[in-house]
């Protein structure tokens, strides 16, 4: 703690502390250097709890680089994974055994199954799920289409979200994209659609359902309606900081009201 945590308390109270299992923070890693990560690192670890090395960055970095990243991250007690298109890619190659045993081997510990971009049926999405917890894994599970043109319903939405923690997966991601623009919950201006987030949270355990929101004024309204320990993902590395201030009322945004 810094000296200012010993004199000035949070304005909005509750917030949770790592190992969470609600109010996580999942983190896009899109290509950042070893310099950058320790940097991030130092300030930030301890609102990290989930890295995703973005797209199939992973595939194209150099495996000491990969390997060195992902040590790290785990030095600091955050999970790391693969993006879910990576695992798709694998799927659609027929490689999802040589992939579990590679990405155990340069130490994730962590995957995401989605099928945002090549469907899966649900017979075949539950079998990769129990494979990859089989193999020891903490598995996250996406659901909605990356493309407004095949997005799913509003129901199938939600019966998606119920089956895979019925499966047992540890969070189910809400897709957005790293845009937050016309995918999930968010309509083309980046705002949420109240009525497919009322469903949501209507019919699901909002402490297993993580939301990517990219977007600021996305993750302020998501607080403002859920609390503190609302989950969200896909938070670019250098705005963790500035996430974890409208999580505890250091900002406008979420400060607005408390003390009037």
């Amino acid at each position: 703690m810094n000296t200012f945590g010993k004199i000035v308390a949070r304005p909005l109270e509750g917030r949770t502390i790592k190992p969470r299992v609600n109010g996580l923070t999942m983190i896009m890693d899109n290509g950042m250097g070893l310099t950058q990560l320790k940097d991030l690192l130092q300030i930030s670890s301890e609102w990290i709890d989930i890295a995703k090395l973005g797209y199939g960055t992973s595939r194209l970095c150099p495996e000491d680089v990969v390997r060195a990243k992902i040590e790290a991250y785990r030095a600091h007690n955050v999970y790391v994974m693969p993006g879910g298109t990576f695992t798709e890619i694998v799927l659609a190659q027929g490689k999802l055994n040589e992939f579990l045993v590679e990405a155990k081997d340069l130490g994730f510990n962590a995957v995401e199954v989605s099928d945002g971009t090549i469907r899966m049926s649900d017979e075949t999405r539950s079998d990769v799920i129990r494979q990859v917890a089989g193999e020891g894994f903490m598995v996250l599970s996406e659901v909605g289409s990356k493309f407004p043109d095949s997005a799913v319903s509003m129901r199938d939405l939600v019966r998606e979200i119920q089956r895979d923690i019925e499966l047992g997966v540890f969070q189910v991601i809400i897709e957005a994209r790293e845009s937050g623009v016309g995918v999930g919950i968010f309509n083309f201006s980046g705002n949420i659609v109240d009525e497919i987030l009322n469903v949501i949270a209507e019919e699901s355990d909002l402490t297993k359902v993580m939301f990517e929101a990219p977007q600021n004024n996305q993750q302020v309204a998501l607080i403002q309606q859920f609390g503190v320990n609302v989950n969200m993902g896909n938070i670019q590395p250098i705005q963790v900081l500035s996430l974890e201030t409208l999580r505890a009322g250091l900002r406008a945004d979420t400060l607005r009201g408390i003390y009037d």
